[in-house]
Parts: C-alpha cells; sequence; structure tokens
C-alpha cells in the first residue's frame, strides 16, 4: 500500500496569545521574527492576530485559522499559571487527550535543582501534551513546545519570550519543518525613497509593476510609508536564490531610472547607513550643529556600527547664546535674519565643520512646536545646510507637518538626505 506525502505547507497564521499584549505595555515582536523565518521557507503568512487569555476567544480564533491555513503557529501562554490557557485550548479545539509527560516533569525538576529550588508543583502544568504532540526543547526556560502535526495541517506551540522562542524555532525548522516545505522560497528587495510622498511614488511605478503580477511566478509590490521615506517591498518566488536574485534584479533595474535621485537604497540599507558608507568611502568627516533636531542627526548617524571612522563632533545648539559661544554664529546674523533661518543654518554647519575639524557640517535649526511659532515663522519650518570644505554648500527651508516628534523625525531625515546628496554629487 502506498502512503500519501503530505503536502507541503504554504500558508500560515500567527496567534500571539496573552492578555497582557492587549494593553499599551507589551507589544508583539515574536510575529515579525516568525514572518521573516517562515517567508524565507517559501510559507506566506496570511494574518496575524493578539488575542488574551480568555480560553473560548482562543479556541474560536484557533479553530477560524486552522480553516484558512496550513499551519497556525501559537506563541505565549505555555507558563505554569491559571492564565497559561494554550495547550488546554490547543486539546480541546483539536479534540486530544492532554495528558502529563513524566519525562518532561523529570527534567523540570532536575532544571529546578540545579539552580538550587525545588520544583513548585503548578510546574506541572508544563508537563502537560495533547496527544501524539512532538515535545520542543527549551533550552533558555522551563516551556517546552510543541509541535502537532495533522498531515496537511500543522499547529505549532511556542513559548512567549523571545530569547526562548527565537532558538527554539530555529531548531524546529532545521530538525522538522524544512522538510515539509515546498523548497520554493520568498525572496524579497528593499526599495527605500526619500523627497518623494507615497502617492507620487505610486503614481510613477504603479505602470511598471502592475504587469509583474502576470509574471510566472509573479513579483508582487507593497508600498510603506514613514515620514520623510516610502519603501517599496518587491517579493517573489523561486526555487534557488540565483533564480529569484535575477528576477528582482531586473525588477529594481526597470524601477530605479524613475525613482532618481531619490531612491537612496535598493539593497535595505538605511539612510543613515547610506551616508556612513558614503563618507567612508571617500575618506571624509563630518561634525553637527543641531537646534530643533536635539541631537537626533547625530544619534542616527552614530547608530551605525563604525561611526567613529568619519562622526567627529556634535553640538546641539539650542539657545541663541549656545548657537554664537559654541558654534560662532555671528549675534548679528541671528539678529537680521532670526535664528531660524537659512542663513543662521549655514553658519552653524560652518561652525560645526570649522569647529570639530571635519570635511563636512550640517546645521539645522527650526520650529518643532508646538510653541515658538510667529505667524511668518510657523510650527514646522525647518533650515537645513550642508557645507563642504572645498566649498560647496546647500541650504534648503522645510515646512513639515505635523507634531513635534513628527518635525524632528522628518528634519532629521531631510539633513541626511541632503547630505547623502551632496556627498553624491547629487544635489
Amino acid at each position: 500500500m502506498t502512503v500519501a506525502t503530505p503536502r507541503p505547507f504554504r500558508t500560515a497564521e500567527i496567534l500571539a496569545v496573552g492578555t497582557e499584549l492587549l494593553t499599551p505595555y507589551r507589544s508583539d515582536s515574536n510575529s515579525l521574527f516568525i514572518t521573516a523565518r517562515l517567508n524565507e521557507l517559501g510559507v506566506e503568512v496570511r494574518a496575524k492576530a493578539i488575542v488574551g487569555d480568555d480560553p473560548a476567544d482562543l479556541g474560536a480564533m484557533l479553530e477560524q485559522a486552522r480553516r484558512r491555513v496550513d499551519l497556525v503557529v501559537l506563541t505565549g501562554g505555555l507558563g505554569p499559571t491559571d492564565d497559561d490557557v494554550t495547550r488546554p485550548v490547543v486539546a480541546s479545539t483539536l479534540g486530544l487527550a492532554l495528558e502529563e509527560d513524566p519525562a518532561i516533569v523529570e527534567w523540570l525538576e532536575r532544571r529546578f535543582a540545579s539552580r538550587g529550588y525545588k520544583m513548585a508543583p503548578n510546574n506541572r502544568r508544563q508537563a502537560q501534551v495533547p496527544a501524539g504532540a512532538m515535545t520542543l526543547e527549551n533550552q533558555r526556560g522551563t516551556a517546552p513546545g510543541l509541535w502537532i502535526d495533522q498531515g496537511d495541517r500543522g499547529v505549532l506551540l511556542l513559548p512567549g519570550p523571545p530569547r526562548e522562542m527565537q532558538p527554539m524555532l530555529e531548531a524546529f525548522i532545521r530538525d522538522v519543518f524544512a522538510a515539509r516545505t515546498s523548497g520554493r522560497r520568498l525572496y524579497r528587495r528593499v526599495l527605500k525613497i526619500a523627497g518623494w510622498g507615497e502617492s507620487s511614488v505610486d503614481h510613477a511605478v504603479q505602470p511598471v509593476y502592475s504587469r509583474w503580477t502576470a509574471f510566472d511566478p509573479p513579483i508582487f509590490t507593497t508600498i510603506l510609508a514613514a515620514p520623510g521615506q516610502v519603501e517599496l517591498h518587491l517579493t517573489t518566488a523561486g526555487e534557488d536564490a540565483a533564480t529569484g536574485d535575477a528576477r528582482l534584479d531586473r525588477a529594481v533595474a526597470e524601477l530605479a531610472p524613475i525613482l532618481r535621485p531619490g531612491l537612496f537604497s535598493t539593497d535595505g540599507r538605511s539612510l543613515e547607513e547610506v551616508v556612513g558608507d558614503l563618507l567612508r568611502e571617500r575618506r571624509m568627516t563630518i561634525a553637527a550643529g543641531e537646534s530643533c533636531t536635539g541631537g537626533l542627526i547625530t544619534s542616527r548617524l552614530t547608530d551605525v556600527p563604525g561611526s567613529s571612522d568619519y562622526v567627529l563632533a556634535s553640538v546641539v545648539a539650542y539657545s541663541n547664546r549656545a548657537k554664537t559661544e559654541l558654534l560662532g554664529v555671528a549675534p548679528e546674523t541671528i539678529e537680521a535674519e532670526g535664528a531660524v533661518s537659512e542663513a543662521v543654518a549655514v553658519a552653524m554647519a560652518d561652525g560645526a565643520r570649522d569647529r570639530g575639524g571635519a570635511d563636512v557640517g550640517v546645521g539645522v535649526t527650526g520650529i518643532a512646536g508646538p510653541g515658538g511659532a510667529t505667524p511668518s515663522k510657523p510650527v514646522g519650518l525647518v533650515c537645513i545646510a550642508v557645507t563642504i570644505a572645498d566649498g560647496r554648500r546647500v541650504v534648503r527651508t522645510f515646512q513639515f507637518p505635523g507634531e513635534r516628534a513628527v518635525v524632528k523625525q522628518q528634519a532629521s531625515q531631510a539633513a541626511l538626505e541632503m547630505l547623502r546628496r551632496a556627498l553624491a554629487g547629487e544635489a
């Protein structure tokens, strides 16, 4: 008799379990990691949801997910307390008996004893296993994971703490799950654009990417917007990396001429990484004079490992006195033009560059709000200057919308984009 081989897993949903995830004090980061790893195996994550510690709600969501996809991944709710309901709810929903595994009890007792503790009775709950489930070892905690293989369907239970969940998932994929996927993988390319709005980007590239859905396999495009930046995510499937990458290379080559000069990254690098690489390639250094951004530009530049190669100095000169004493801005310039002016931004950039001994200076001054505005200089008005020791200089005035934090973020983004274009000779 021939035994049918179960079809590969192709679709998944993720359920993050825990009432605390429905409050402002905890967020679900596990689903991002799980999605990335499943996508690499060609498994499409169709939906993600957060559900509290209510057995009826969890059971209903699990049952609905099982009707829609091949694989349901649950994280959280595997602890020893009364509100850890994932194991019994999964067993009940799947019609499986819940049985205590003596081997897990023994392992738990040894683990507590090795740390000088006696295991509490309620930890025995973590040894309850739905009939037929495979136990997954937890190297960093006391909650074992569980894999329930039902042929063309599967349910995976993982602990909630990321430091426990991530190595468990990696081991499960390596030892068990990879063999149950199709062999096709998903490949992704991220294009990042500064200085364009989301609708403008979509209008420009839609005639191109709309043709790609008819390809075999298709290339799917997602547009994501953030303050000062738009991202295009291109995704396709392939049997091997070379084929998938080649397909995406051709797609990027079609889009790049349309998106320049705002296109600053086709390989996922952030704007601060791109600026840092340009400075390093040109063996140039930078110093910043920041007012309304409060050091955010320098913070972003120094978030990049190795940025000490090119970041020399930064001055947060918030007051007019600080602009004069620390950056050498002439009081007459501030008096004549106002603290928020292109002339002051240039003087701040020159002062930071000269006093820091750098090749490049950036100066930013503006009104982040909500106070400090005048009829002629409203909230969101920001002046940014980039000056280079060889005499090149660029200065622009922006009017950014939004509240204080958003204005600061957009100002830092605009300053870094001005730096990128100046260094690349595109200013």
